[in-house]
């Protein structure tokens, strides 16, 4: 009976000890980081075989941000994801990253910016018609916005040589 009557008596008293913590943060104090933006500056419309840069834009509370981990570019033509190129991104100025491109022939393309900056990855995607494709042959692009493809890819191959 004395153990139970030690046993409330005690615990009240740790639990105060244990809120009385001034270094404890709650989530009204804690600092959530401002999301690191990616704007595409490439032209929607391009010509083909002209040599462009590829562009974006890559800033935090609206500052530019010249140390980003890593921009890539990845280009492909619509309906041919795999067949897919990843350049590397170069930073020229104000959080601006570039990399030289040629595209062959007219078609439909998309390219993705693969950002990783200050922690966070960010992914936009834009479509970009080169010259006047005919968009009769143009081939769906089935591709998501988000980078399942390689491993839906790898997993694909695998199975098509075990069978």
């Amino acid at each position: 009976m004395k153990k139970w009557f030690y046993s409330l008596v005690a615990v009240p008293f740790l639990l105060v000890g244990c809120g009385d913590d001034p270094k404890v943060e709650t989530l009204d104090t804690a600092e959530v980081p401002a999301i690191v933006d990616v704007h595409i500056q490439t032209a929607e419309q391009l010509n083909a075989g002209e040599t462009i840069q590829l562009a974006a834009r890559v800033t935090q509370d609206d500052e530019a941000v010249n140390d980003a981990k890593e921009v890539k570019f990845e280009v492909w033509e619509s309906g041919l994801r795999d067949e897919g190129e990843m350049l590397d991104g170069e930073l020229t100025e104000d959080g601006i990253y570039v990399a030289d491109y040629t595209f062959d022939h007219d078609g439909v393309y998309y390219m993705f910016a693969h950002t990783t900056a200050r922690g966070m990855h960010v992914m936009p995607k834009q479509e970009l018609i080169v010259g006047n494709p005919d968009m009769s042959k143009v081939l769906e692009d089935t591709s998501s916005n988000s980078m399942e493809h390689d491993e839906e890819s790898s997993e694909e191959k695998e199975d098509d040589h075990n069978h």
